[in-house]
């Protein structure tokens, strides 16, 4: 499977698959932002998932895919630092603002960033168009940050310092996307830095919470390690395919179209959720899927 994704990098089924990608990677974040809405400590809850899906990275990282070459352990030691930085962020940003208003900015700051970083870094350029196409689906997504926090009643007190660490938590998620797809890019093989990133990804947050732990009362614990399992899974359907769509094409446009998962939270939590689109919010949802559809055609 490795021999075939890297022979599809540079061509238009490569191109396809790599939105295809950054879409369903879109969509499973928004899943997983569905299932943990305010159910546990955020701290706690990376710890789970991220133990969780260290557990499923060791079999594949020791036996079925090829060993770092000796350049890659800077890279992947970067990468940790880097995530690291990025879950004390989002972690002390959760514990702070609703999550209906920090999670949009977050989302809405990303994006920018990163289509700014890859030009930077990376040497990727948009084109006028698609700057356009960034500002009308930043526009909308911090336009449901600006609506769920118009009908916000509790944690106003905390909320200025959680939309401050929110922009800086999505300055992390554009700084990490950026440098883990100069990271997959350059090994031969794509997924064996995905192995061994989640492998040496999913060690941080389980000690450093480990006080936390402690304190958990031993009946929170299934609930938690069923959160941590389901959590790992869609952590490695999401970024894992965000990060291949980086190794296939552009970084900019997948974190765009990533960032549509902000569109389908809304669309989950009006077809699973039962909760109320309306006429605002349906524009927003629109404003989001054009921006998207702008940057794609204006490539």
């Amino acid at each position: 499977m490795s021999d075939w994704l890297v022979s599809l990098e540079g061509t238009d089924a490569g191109h396809r698959l790599a939105m295809g990608l950054a879409l369903w990677a879109a969509f499973t974040h928004a899943l997983f932002g569905a299932l943990q809405k305010g159910r546990h400590d955020p701290w706690l809850s990376r710890a789970a998932i991220d133990a969780s899906y260290a557990l499923m990275a060791l079999p594949m990282a020791l036996f079925l895919v090829p060993w770092p070459e000796p350049h890659l352990w800077p890279i992947l030691a970067g990468a940790f630092v880097i995530h690291a930085g990025y879950k004390l962020a989002q972690a002390a940003t959760y514990s702070r603002g609703a999550y209906t208003v920090v999670y949009p900015v977050v989302r809405g700051t990303a994006p920018l960033f990163t289509v700014l970083g890859a030009g930077v870094l990376l040497g990727e350029h948009f084109t006028p168009g698609q700057w356009l196409g960034v500002a009308i689906l930043v526009t909308g997504i911090w336009g449901f940050a600006a609506y769920n926090y118009r009908t916000l009643t509790l944690g106003r007190d905390t909320l200025a310092p959680a939309l401050l660490l929110a922009v800086l938590t999505g300055g992390f998620v554009a700084l990490y996307s950026t440098y883990d797809a100069f990271g997959i890019r350059a090994t031969a093989d794509p997924f064996t830095f995905l192995a061994w990133f989640f492998l040496i990804d999913g060690v941080f947050m389980p000690v450093w919470t480990w006080r936390r732990w402690r304190l958990l009362p031993s009946s929170a614990i299934p609930a938690l390690a069923l959160r941590g399992l389901v959590g790992a899974v869609v952590a490695w359907a999401s970024f894992g395919t965000f990060m291949l769509a980086t190794r296939l094409d552009k970084v900019g446009e997948a974190a765009v179209l990533r960032e549509t998962s902000t569109l389908f939270a809304a669309l989950i939590g009006w077809l699973m959720l039962g909760e109320g689109v309306g006429p605002r919010r349906l524009g927003l949802m629109i404003l989001i899927a054009a921006g998207a559809a702008v940057v794609k055609l204006a490539g």
